[in-house]
Parts: structure tokens; sequence; C-alpha cells
């Protein structure tokens, strides 16, 4: 199903008077965000998408394309080579929501980049954060912390694993795991169901692609992050957050309350990382506080937009139209975020809290008095309502589709 609407607000413009705007790769609350960033600077927007999306609603939106499929490499690409064709969008900016379209465009960006501007790297900066097996071991060789981690190659591997307390099973690679399960990770609590948490995890993901790893003590509260909008070996743009909430509450697939924060010692630890695979654009650094070494241990790098990005804006950093403007060639000066900025989902914070409330880890009064402290929600603007609205009117579907 393909939609057009006409009148969106004034153009984006690269040299003289030619018409550039933004391709959004998936339209839920994270395109969404990318949407109204660039939709606030009159930057017209076409938003890509395989699912029923809020994004279409936006009034930031110029142009929808719902396609059958958008995580294959080949109908990403046939996937813009009809909106090219459709709506124009020549050296358009493309930005991708989610991880198997990172690859696809890294893989692809030679190619590509005759059309549209693609701010993702090539593969030599993509494949030590989409393979999470090197993301770890460039990390030890960087002395940058991580989890206690093993890569078991068959169920005879496990003995060897000497840990007592829980572990972590998880994918080297997440996205066929994470659609088949919906799920980032499972919990070990001991050696039977780690056997069992790996035969699973061996029948979704190739042979060597399933990660044992120690669980950090803590909650998701001890999660942090370092986003920046990284270029020739410096952040232009950064900012810090702490992960207050997130769902699920024990392995968390998505922020749900997240509060920016002061904390200069992640920001070393991501540029050492960043700088060694020479990475260009937007991106987020996952790290879990570990109180027994009071260490920052890297979980995570997403080469891409993050679910909460859209709290930079109200915190000084507005980071989809710093890497807007910074792919047409304009100048773009230095910001960083202020701490004590507040940002939460409603529509997956509530249910979560609920649960928590109900299992009494989280106290009612508690759960209310930080709703009162949000600086902004992730979909429900005054400003761009009827995404709002639409989300509500799709929970049903939201929660079987994606496990809400």
């Amino acid at each position: 199903m393909i939609t057009a609407r006409r009148g969106a607000p004034r153009a984006g413009t690269a040299g003289r008077g030619a018409q550039v705007g933004g391709v959004v790769l998936g339209g839920d609350s994270q395109g969404l965000g990318i949407a109204r960033s660039l939709g606030r600077h009159g930057v017209p927007v076409c938003v890509i998408d395989d699912e029923t999306s809020i994004s279409r609603a936006s009034r930031f939106v110029r142009h929808a394309l719902r396609v059958r499929d958008l995580r294959s490499e080949s109908s990403l690409l046939n996937a813009l080579a009809l909106a090219r064709g459709r709506f124009g969008l020549a050296g358009w900016v493309v930005y991708p929501t989610r991880d198997e379209n990172v690859a696809a465009l890294a893989a692809n960006r030679d190619t590509l980049a005759r059309h549209f501007r693609v701010p993702t790297p090539g593969l030599a900066s993509i494949r030590p954060v989409w393979d999470k097996r090197e993301t770890y071991r460039l990390a030890q060789r960087l002395s940058i912390p991580i989890p206690r981690t093993w890569f078991p190659r068959s169920e005879a591997d496990l003995p060897a694993i000497d840990a007592t307390g829980p572990l972590v099973v998880k994918p080297a690679i997440k996205e066929h795991f994470f659609y088949e399960t919906h799920v980032k990770a499972w919990r070990a609590d001991n050696r039977t169901e780690l056997a069992a948490a790996f035969r699973r995890a061996a029948e979704i993901v190739d042979d060597g692609e399933v990660i044992v790893q120690e669980l950090i003590p803590g909650g998701g509260t001890e999660q942090y992050a370092y986003c920046a909008l990284f270029r020739a070996g410096h952040p232009v743009a950064s900012m810090t957050v702490r992960r207050r909430r997130q769902h699920p509450s024990d392995f968390g697939r998505a922020s749900t309350y997240v509060e920016t924060i002061s904390l200069p010692g992640l920001a070393g630890l991501s540029i050492r990382f960043l700088r060694e695979i020479g990475y260009y654009g937007l991106v987020e650094l996952e790290f879990k506080h570990d109180a027994r070494d009071d260490a920052y241990k890297l979980l995570d790098v997403n080469a891409r937009t993050w679910g909460y990005h859209s709290l930079g804006p109200p915190a000084g950093v507005d980071f989809p139209y710093l890497l807007f403007q910074d792919q047409l060639g304009h100048p773009v000066g230095e910001a960083h975020a202020r701490p004590g900025v507040r940002w939460i989902r409603l529509t997956t914070d509530v249910p979560n809290a609920v649960r928590d409330i109900t299992a009494r880890r989280l106290r009612a009064g508690d759960y209310l008095r930080t709703l009162l402290s949000v600086n902004t929600e992730a979909v429900f603007s005054l400003r761009d309502p009827l995404p709002g609205l639409y989300e509500l009117a799709l929970l049903p579907y939201l929660a079987v589709k994606r496990g809400l």
C-alpha cells in the first residue's frame, strides 16, 4: 500500500534550492521522533514501513510507503527503489531504525549513495557492532570493561563456563532471535536452565552465535548509555543517560523511562571504541554499572538512532537534525545534553509498572511521583496529536505483534 500526502512544511534545501528530505526506515515511535525532529525544521519526510505504524499520521510526514517486508537486504533495497521512483527523493538522507537495516545499508552503501545520502558507515565500522562477539573481543582488546563472556560452540562447551551466579544466554546477532522470541536474552540460574536455554537459542540462530554472559547484579536502574553524533574521531554532539525503567524489567528490550545525567567516564570509554572502528554517524553505547568492582561494563552498541532519542531536543541536542545538517555539509556546532531531563514511553511504562507494583518490586507512590517530573513523552504531543491517538487504537495490534 502506498500513500502520499501533500502540504507538509517547507522543504530542507541543499545547495541552490535543491529539495532534500529524510527517508525514515521504520514508523514506530523511534521513526516518529526522527520525523518530528526534521519536520520541526521544515524538512520533508518519507516514512517506509512494513507494519501498521503511527508515523504516517504525523503532520510532519509528507510521504508514507507501506511495503510487505523490510527485514531482508533485498526487500530494503526494493523499498528504497520503489520510494525513489514514486516520490523522487534524490539526495535524501536515509535514517534506519533497525539493526538489520543498518547492516543492509552498510553492505550496499556505494550503490545507494548514487541516489541517497547514506550516513551509515561501511561494513568495516559496522561489523564490530553488528556481531556482539566482535564487540566484546574488541572491547577487551581496548581495555573497556565487559561482563564475563563465553562463546560456546556446542552444549559440550558449557561445563567449561566457570561461573556460579546467574547467567544470560543471548545471540551474537540479535535479529532472528528477537523476531522469534520477542526478547533480547534469557536468564539461567543453574546448569539445567543454562543447557535448556542454550539448546533453545541454538535452534534459532546460526552455529556459533550463542553467547553466554555473566548477569551483572542490579536491575534496569544500573543501566546507562552514551549517545553521540560521532565524526572524525570526535563527538560533535553527545548525551549521557540513565535508564530508570525498561520493558521488560529484567532484560529490557526497550527503555520506558530515561533521564539525562552527567557521567564523564562513559564518554572516554565510548570514544575509545568508536575511534578504533572509525565510526561516523549516530550511535548509542549501552553500559551496566557493576557495584562489585565499580566498573561500567559495555553491553551493546547501536549504530543508529535509539528508542529514546527524542529525549535529545528538550535536553538541547536534536540528533536527527544535526545529522541532516552534517550530511548536507552545513556547519554543525558542538552540542551536549544538559542533565536532569526526563523522557517516558507511557504505553510500555505504565503496564510494566503495574506488573512491578503487583510483584512488590515498585511502590505505587514512588512511581506516580516520577510521572510528575517528565519533560517529554515518546509519542503524545499537542503539536502533533494524531500519532498518539493512532497508538491508542493500535494497542491490541502492537500487543500481538511485539508482545507489549
